[in-house]
């Protein structure tokens, strides 16, 4: 598979910072996108900054600022998300929570194919969470947190029709869902998190695992790269969870 030039959007911190100096180590091409201005240190990556993927011309400002021939593979990990109860519910944060995970990768998407940055071969990793299957959600759970849950359910239709749109260009499409991820501080230190939270370093590291695997066989499809890891409802739904498979990656339900 062809994977030299990557596109991160979403990697000024966590997840995508990790993914980008990580790809950046092995060698590759690797584009990041920031939402404000690019970080003082590059480590020879390429900076695209003040794109705010909540913005319709986000993908527009990218292609503007991307000069490779192509995107081989395009990884979507900004994120927003706040925490809701029924009884205080906030209607512009869920706005938002819609507009960065599910309405604004769908217009960049958009975007470069009609920059005809992502073309045959181009493989579209969208970074959802497990919150978003409706099969997984149980009582063990509870309720609340409406527009987390509902954004990342609306971010796994829009990868499933992408993936039918795009099948017959030859572009794979799939949702990863990459385990809890333990949040850093302003003093930089990591807070523990709940039981399977890992740092973000070491989900990048699993995600990459798996997208190595990743193709037209795997297109309009919902994994999980740690598997079961962190996923309370799993033994609920899916059966036993076994110890072996905490660390598997495993295809979960819509």
């Amino acid at each position: 598979m062809r994977t030299h030039n990557i596109l991160i959007v979403g990697a000024n911190r966590g997840l995508g910072e990790a993914l980008a100096l990580q790809y950046k180590h092995e060698g590759k091409n690797v584009y990041a996108t920031a939402r404000h201005t690019a970080p003082l240190a590059t480590h020879g990556i390429h900076w695209i900054p003040n794109i705010d993927i909540t913005r319709e011309n986000a993908g527009r400002l990218i292609a503007m600022q991307y000069d490779s021939e192509s995107i081989d593979l395009l990884i979507i990990c900004a994120g927003y998300f706040a925490k809701e109860k029924l009884d205080d519910l906030d209607y512009d944060r869920q706005v938002t929570m819609y507009k960065t995970t599910a309405i604004g990768p769908t217009f960049l998407i958009q975007h470069l194919i009609n920059h005809n940055l992502l073309k045959k071969d181009s493989r579209v990793v969208l970074v959802g969470g497990e919150s978003g299957s409706i099969a997984l959600r149980h009582k063990v759970e509870g309720g609340g947190n409406y527009g987390g849950h509902g954004s990342k359910a609306a971010l796994n239709m829009v990868g499933k029709l992408l993936s039918i749109d795009l099948e017959k260009k030859g572009i794979a499409v799939a949702v990863v869902h990459t385990g809890y991820l333990r949040k850093q501080n302003k003093d930089g230190f990591f807070e523990s998190g709940g039981p399977d939270a890992v740092k973000p370093d070491e989900a990048a590291h699993h995600l990459r695992d798996w997208i190595s695997t990743f193709d037209m066989s795997k297109t309009g499809q919902f994994w999980s790269v740690r598997g079961a890891a962190g996923i309370r409802s799993a033994e609920h739904v899916l059966g036993q969870k076994h110890e072996e498979d905490l660390s598997a990656p495993m295809q979960l339900p819509w």
